[in-house]
């Protein structure tokens, strides 16, 4: 089946990652799902929130906005209404979740990487981009940290990239990376956090409309696994050498 955009079901729409965009943060990375941008920076912080002090363990999380013109009318910002919605909060721990899924805090030291990701420009898959982009940003602010001292050289922070992607049924077919004029017409549809060795973090499916059964779950999880193994390679190019696994 041909999409709009000229992709066959299985296939992600063009992606980019582009590390070092802005000059401050110590991990910077624009990525791309498409038309969907976002970008994350990572910020490295000496010293932990008071939960973990004394632990001798290290603490990695995320903050997630839009900005009022991602999307095709203008959306109020949050810190106007003062009041932190729903949705931005949920996609928040999410990413949070999946970077602490691939870092061993006790390697980090008693040291908090925070990772921004603010949505430039949606259309669809907004979290999906931040995860994939996310862990290039924390990969670069881990590199940082250890070139100047505040991790030892010998470390390994990093134990296994992390990718995610969208997966849904529209018309009774199984497709990959749902952009927004997709995704609301989606049967079914599916964020799916995957390690680059293949192991699941989490998996957050809806049925919008006709329930789904087994085989289709089956199908959505393994076009979801196929599509993150491709994000990981392409997390590994963008980073290169810089990228120090354990």
């Amino acid at each position: 089946m041909t999409r709009a955009d000229g992709r066959q079901a299985h296939d992600l729409r063009e992606i980019k990652i582009e590390r070092g965009f802005t000059i401050h943060a110590e991990g910077s990375v624009l990525v791309s799902f498409g038309n969907t941008k976002v970008l994350c920076n990572a910020s490295f912080t000496p010293g932990v929130p008071r939960f973990k002090k004394d632990s001798g363990e290290g603490w990695v999380t995320a903050e997630y906005s839009m900005l009022p013109r991602a999307t095709h009318d203008r959306s109020e910002r949050e810190a106007v209404k003062g009041k932190i919605g729903g949705r931005t909060h949920e996609i928040s721990r999410l990413i949070g979740r999946s970077l602490r899924a691939v870092i061993d805090v006790k390697q980090l030291g008693e040291n908090t990487i925070v990772l921004d990701c603010d949505v430039l420009q949606a259309d669809g898959g907004t979290r999906t981009a931040a995860i994939t982009g996310a862990f290039v940003a924390l990969a670069d602010a881990v590199a940082w940290a250890k070139k100047n001292g505040y991790i030892a050289k010998s470390a390994k922070p990093l134990i296994d990239t992390v990718s995610a992607v969208s997966v849904g049924i529209i018309d009774g077919v199984a497709m990959t990376d749902l952009a927004y004029v997709e995704d609301v017409r989606a049967d079914t549809d599916m964020n799916v956090v995957v390690t680059g060795r293949g192991l699941f973090v989490e998996v957050q499916g809806t049925a919008e409309a006709e329930p789904f059964d087994r085989d289709e779950l089956n199908r959505l999880l393994e076009l979801a696994l196929q599509a993150n193994l491709e994000l990981s390679k392409m997390q590994r190019e963008a980073l290169g050498e810089d990228l120090d696994l354990r």
